[in-house]
């Protein structure tokens, strides 16, 4: 396995969210992490890339135990902005070429000319579309065994998803990466999940392959994303009834 997360439990002061999560990821394959706002999918990535530490519990990338310098071997696009707005989308590939030795320069202007991103344009003058197109393009150009997308569609109007799901299909090395997509936009990547993985609470409570479920079981990720879902929140609501 490439990561695994064995007896996880992340707590932010008296609230958990994750809860003795035991999961694993192996080379080679895309995943999508489902779930409402709120489930857990965000601390999943955090705890991956070394950015919270566990309560409880071991995270291990390539069988080495996760600290901060595991983002040798990380690639992580967060949500959030963390651009300098005064960069150009050009001088922003530069910068990132200074601070990661996996860098690939080159990859990084053919991604952008594809994006259909002017090299000296300021960042601060971009669009939200263009500015996660560019947190792709920073992403993608990394040499790296994992790449961590966190809502990477999230606000973007359907002609950016779609780009930025052939850049996933055109860029990814398949023979040596992994890909996990922390997403409740669903439709958009299941043409190109390999695994999923449904997250709710802190809890792991589904995980299927992709081909098994449309072939053997007949039905979209999406309906079975809302099955798992309605399951769940009935035994809540029975647990709750019983108290």
């Amino acid at each position: 396995m490439i990561i695994k997360l064995n007896g996880v439990t992340k707590k932010y002061g008296s609230a958990k969210a994750l809860n003795n999560v035991t999961l694993d990821f192996e080379p080679g394959k895309i995943y999508g992490l489902l779930g409402p706002n709120g489930s857990g999918k965000s601390t999943t990535l955090k705890l991956i890339t070394g950015l919270v530490y566990p309560n409880s519990g071991t995270v291990s990338v390539l069988q080495e135990n996760v600290t901060r310098r595991i983002s040798q071997k990380v690639a992580y696009l967060t949500e959030l902005d963390m651009f300098y707005d005064s960069f150009t989308t050009g001088k922003m590939i530069e910068f990132y070429d200074s601070q990661f030795p996996d860098f690939d320069r080159a990859k990084a202007f053919q991604l952008l000319q594809e994006m259909e991103l002017p090299a000296d344009k300021k960042i601060k003058q971009l669009s939200k579309g263009n500015r996660g197109r560019l947190k792709l393009v920073l992403t993608l150009a990394r040499d790296v065994p994992v790449i961590l997308l966190d809502e990477p569609f999230s606000g973007l109007d359907p002609m950016v998803r779609d780009s930025i799901v052939k850049s996933l299909l055109t860029y990814i090395n398949f023979d040596k990466q992994t890909v996990i997509i922390a997403t409740h936009e669903i439709d958009e990547i299941e043409p190109i999940m390999d695994e999923v993985v449904v997250i709710y609470n802190g809890d792991i409570i589904g995980r299927e392959n992709v081909e098994s479920l449309r072939e053997e079981q007949g039905i979209s990720v999406l309906k079975w994303f809302k099955s798992i879902m309605e399951n769940r929140r009935e035994e809540v609501n029975l647990d709750d009834s019983s108290r």
